[in-house]
């Protein structure tokens, strides 16, 4: 039997001071109130930059810029398997504020620990402790 597999984006969106935001899921979602970072699934015929600003408009209310891949991340929960681009971000119109997710906070990389992160992003956490968040480059 071959296993669901769900192809993902998400949005490493840092600060010039290296805070990175995450967001809290909403309780009614699968894997309630744990924290990621902000993104979602490709539609069909979407690109992943274009499905990346999509969740991120729909999620925070913000216009963020997409820039370079920073990480592939593989994750196999009991029911699927996850596949997620991570790009680096950066906010260009509008402050993020909690539109379809239960609330954001802006973190330092030492302090996500604090947090009840979800297990695919996990390794992502454990990146930026040790090398903290990559600078802002264009595509």
């Amino acid at each position: 039997m071959t296993r669901a597999r769900k192809l993902v984006v998400a949005g490493l969106i840092a600060t010039d001071d290296g805070r990175v935001l995450i967001t809290q899921r909403k309780a009614d979602q699968a894997l309630p109130l744990q924290w990621e970072f902000p993104g979602g699934k490709i539609e069909a015929g979407e690109s992943p930059e274009v499905a990346l600003a999509r969740e991120l408009r729909e999620e925070l209310g913000a216009a963020i810029a997409i820039g370079r891949v920073w990480d592939v991340m593989f994750h196999a929960y009991p029911e699927y398997d996850v596949l997620m681009l991570v790009y680096r971000c950066k906010v260009v119109v509008d402050e993020p504020r909690a539109v379809e997710v239960a609330d954001l906070r802006w973190c330092r990389p030492e302090e996500l620990g604090g947090f009840d992160i979800l297990p695919a992003d996990a390794p992502l956490v454990a990146r930026l402790v040790a090398e903290g968040p990559p600078p802002w480059t264009a595509p």
